[in-house]
């Protein structure tokens, strides 16, 4: 869990408790008004549980504070735009993620991205994108609406081709080899690579291995515009939106980028590594 996620739930916590010891309330007469565990009580105000926007409501009507309602809504608001989890975001399936991630593409003229374990889903064939969303549909037990997750990033993909974008991607050469699908689709997925290389919208960029790097490559975000960072975690997207964090990020792809080749020679890259497949 992030750091600035669990300041913030912490924070919310801290809150909540003011209210209750604000109405003479102990937590357990507290929990007894609500009818919740006192352990729930516990949890909430020591930010080892995340709220819900009920849970909020019943808060301020218990403390007798039924206006503190809007204002504990807008803190919780504010946490989970910065964290959100992918229990949540998947409860639905991966299909309704790509469409807000759609929306983004749309909002945004010139987007950066970086990634170290596979191909960026703006580049990916169909095929290779339906393992990989399969695969995270088998780790978080999601809704397995795989097709319709996968129709949807492909049309994503239509910004490639159109004026007024610009794609700033780079990739660690191990996103070249890492056999999340079979090496058929694998040789498919490179194929595509090299074909974004020509384009005139994509500026791609392959740290090989053994590049010095400025900094550890560590996990995928994008950028959109100055105005968005999206990074993601095995239990979360992280959605920033201040200017202290954008900067950062767009630091981080600066320096990353600055160990990447382009053109050519991460043309002979892409085709080194569908060598290996043609041999193995």
């Amino acid at each position: 869990m992030s750091t600035d996620f669990q300041q913030a739930r912490i924070s919310l916590g801290a809150r909540l408790r003011e209210l209750r010891t604000g109405a003479g309330l102990t937590g357990r007469d507290f929990a007894t008004r609500l009818g919740w565990p006192q352990s729930k009580v516990s949890k909430l105000e020591t930010g080892r549980q995340t709220a819900t926007l009920d849970d909020l409501r019943a808060w301020a009507e218990g403390a007798g504070c039924p206006e503190a309602a809007v204002e504990l809504q807008a803190r919780l608001q504010g946490l989970e735009s910065r964290s959100r989890s992918w229990r949540r975001q998947l409860a639905a399936g991966h299909r309704p993620v790509q469409d807000a991630l759609a929306v983004e593409f749309e909002r945004s003229t010139t987007l950066r991205a970086w990634e170290g374990a596979m191909v960026v889903g703006m580049l990916q064939t169909a095929d290779y994108a339906r393992h990989v969303f399969a695969r995270y549909a088998d780790l978080h037990q999601s809704v397995r609406d795989v097709e319709d997750a996968v129709r949807a990033r492909i049309r994503r993909q239509d910004a490639l081709y159109g004026p007024g974008r610009t794609f700033h991607i780079v990739m660690w050469e191990a996103a070249l080899h890492t056999a999340v699908c079979p090496p058929a689709v694998l040789v498919g997925q490179l194929d595509r690579l090299s074909g974004a290389i020509g384009l005139d919208t994509v500026e791609l960029g392959i740290v090989p291995f053994g590049a010095p790097v400025k900094i550890p490559p560590a996990n995928g975000f994008w950028i959109y515009d100055e105005r968005l960072v999206i990074a993601e975690d095995w239990h979360a997207e992280l959605w920033l939106n201040d200017a202290e964090s954008v900067a950062l990020y767009r630091k981080v792809w600066e320096l990353l980028a600055d160990s990447a080749v382009y053109g050519a020679r991460a043309h002979r890259l892409i085709s080194r590594a569908r060598a290996q497949l043609d041999l193995a």
